[in-house]
């Protein structure tokens, strides 16, 4: 039988860490290492309001003990994922790490787990810790009954009561000294120290327990600092010159990009069906200020995206904007087992923005990207501002299967396999017949250099990827959902893409609501990298009108 508990530590920096390389190492590294355990549910930072030290605690929900017993959770702490980087910061960090089971919780009526709290609202939440040793385990029972048939009730009459937990010493820490630790969470508009929480220290059962079988009562006070996520996203550290880097775990997986004007972090995000997307954070140092999604083509990665977010951030109209950029289910071998279609995707982008904590965001994608980024909006309104969906279709009938097939077939004959990962790849025949249909003839001379980026963007693409991939583009239909659609949107077409630029021109009449269609001169089906410039001023012109 799984026995919940709680991951409690508290950290005190020394005067010679700086701040920024604690935080940076702490929400970069450190604590998304650990959201990514499937037996770690949430995790939390608080800082010390009391005035006392240590002056950081965090905190994380532990489904079952024992798994921190095991090599998953001890992996952490081995040199084959901790970093010279993490070495060198804890050296720097006054560290001390219990371990509790759960024994007593209650919570509000209306309790919303702060994992589940946008960050906006959690600001200013309150953690009341207190910590508590008994003379002997003869008190134990009485201890355990008064706080929660007498103590936690009178506390939930407090305003702005959310919950109260009870823990002791767990029991895969025998060696530890046996303590209980009460956990208290409050808004930050709260009644402590008022009648209500007073009469709550002042009963004749809690004073006889004070009297008779507590040894030792410690209580901290605390307010919310960060709520740990499942990938890191954090950007305002690295924009301090306190952060040296770039820095990269272990395994390569996670990098970092400090810089005082554009900082970025790079990652991965695992979907709820067990496939990583790679994904760039970047761009604005505020958390909380507004992101856009880039949701890329078949066969490419996100560097297609380059000269647009080179451009649209250099603009000063645009520096509180975050850019998310992400490689689709199908740029790499792993897939998951599911069948790829356009609900899938679209469950992919509120994945990345579920792991990223961000409640909503604005949405541009190309090609299959386009029609995720309209499936998302319709399927999820609530998590998606607006949208800009580019040289795509609205439906795509069965019969196209046949001409994807075809394609895949291309691409087996040739044989071809990446001299890094020795995976079969698309190659070099069906990149090149890909490319052509993509751009310009003019972009073949005058800036060969885009259609030889796409080129190899989809010659290194993996095959079984595509082949998984290009199911979402074989059968599909929206068009009954864009006439109940919710979300404001855009549609953008390259003005040499083939018959897109009149049928998107359909696509804006059918999405209820006003929608228009803006054609981007001199571009084919990848605007944003064959005229980066006359998209980017497309985008300011929606996102700024």
């Amino acid at each position: 039988m799984a026995t919940p508990g709680l991951l409690w530590v508290t950290m005190h920096p020394r005067p010679s860490l700086p701040a920024a390389q604690f935080h940076d190492w702490y929400n970069t590294e450190h604590g998304p290492l650990r959201l990514r355990l499937p037996f770690c549910t949430n995790g939390f930072r608080y800082r010390a309001t009391d005035g006392e030290e240590p002056e950081w605690v965090a905190l994380y929900d532990i489904t079952d003990m024992v798994e921190l017993t095991r090599e998953t959770y001890l992996a952490l702490r081995g040199d084959s994922i901790k970093t010279p980087r993490e070495k060198a910061t804890m050296a720097q960090i006054a560290v001390d790490r219990r371990l509790y089971d759960a024994v007593v919780e209650q919570k509000a009526a209306d309790y919303k787990a702060l994992e589940d709290t946008p960050d906006t609202e959690a600001a200013g939440s309150v953690l009341i810790a207190v910590s508590l040793t008994l003379s002997d385990a003869s008190h134990d029972e009485d201890f355990t009954r008064w706080y929660a048939e007498e103590h936690i009730p009178m506390l939930s009459r407090v305003a702005g009561w959310r919950s109260s937990r009870l823990f002791v010493t767990a029991a895969i820490d025998p060696n530890a000294p046996r303590e209980y630790l009460a956990v208290h969470e409050y808004r930050a508009q709260n009644g402590l120290g008022g009648p209500e929480h007073k009469a709550s220290m002042d009963t004749p059962w809690r004073n006889r327990l004070m009297t008779e079988a507590v040894t030792k009562v410690r209580r901290r006070v605390y307010q919310w600092a960060y709520t740990f996520g499942p990938a890191p996203r954090e950007l305002s550290s690295l924009a301090s010159p306190e952060v040296a880097g770039p820095w990269s775990s272990i395994d390569g997986r996670t990098r970092t990009f400090p810089s005082p004007t554009r900082p970025a972090v790079e990652s991965f995000v695992t979907t709820p069906d067990g496939v990583d997307l790679p994904y760039r954070l970047e761009g604005s140092t505020d958390p909380h200020s507004p992101v856009i999604v880039l949701s890329n083509s078949i066969l490419v990665d996100y560097t297609i995206w380059d000269d647009f977010v080179e451009q649209f951030l250099s603009d000063p109209r645009n520096q509180n904007f975050r850019i998310l950029r992400y490689c689709t289910r199908g740029r790499l071998q792993e897939c998951g087992e599911k069948l790829v279609n356009i609900d899938l995707l679209a469950s992919d982008i509120i994945a990345l923005l579920d792991a990223l904590r961000i409640p909503k965001a604005t949405l541009i994608g190309v090609s299959l990207g386009g029609v995720t980024v309209l499936n998302t909006s319709l399927l999820y309104p609530d998590r998606v501002t607006r949208f800009i969906s580019c040289d795509t279709n609205s439906s795509s009938p069965e019969s196209n299967r046949k001409a994807w097939n075809d394609r895949v077939a291309m691409a087996d004959t040739e044989g071809a396999v990446s001299a890094t990962t020795q995976q079969a790849i698309v190659g070099e025949q069906l990149a090149e017949i890909t490319v052509r249909r993509w751009f310009t003839p003019e972009s073949y001379d005058t800036q060969p250099h885009l259609p030889a980026k796409a080129k190899e963007l989809v010659r290194t693409n993996s095959l079984e990827g595509f082949r998984r991939g290009v199911q979402a583009l074989c059968a599909y239909d929206v068009r009954d959902r864009m006439a109940q659609a919710q979300v404001p949107g855009l549609f953008v077409a390259g003005d040499s893409d083939g018959v897109l630029p009149k049928t998107m021109q359909q696509m804006a009449v059918d999405l209820k609501g006003e929608a228009e269609l803006k054609l981007v001169p001199k571009a084919g089906h990848l605007p944003m990298l064959e005229n980066a410039t006359a998209f980017t001023a497309v985008v300011n012109e929606y996102l700024h009108q």
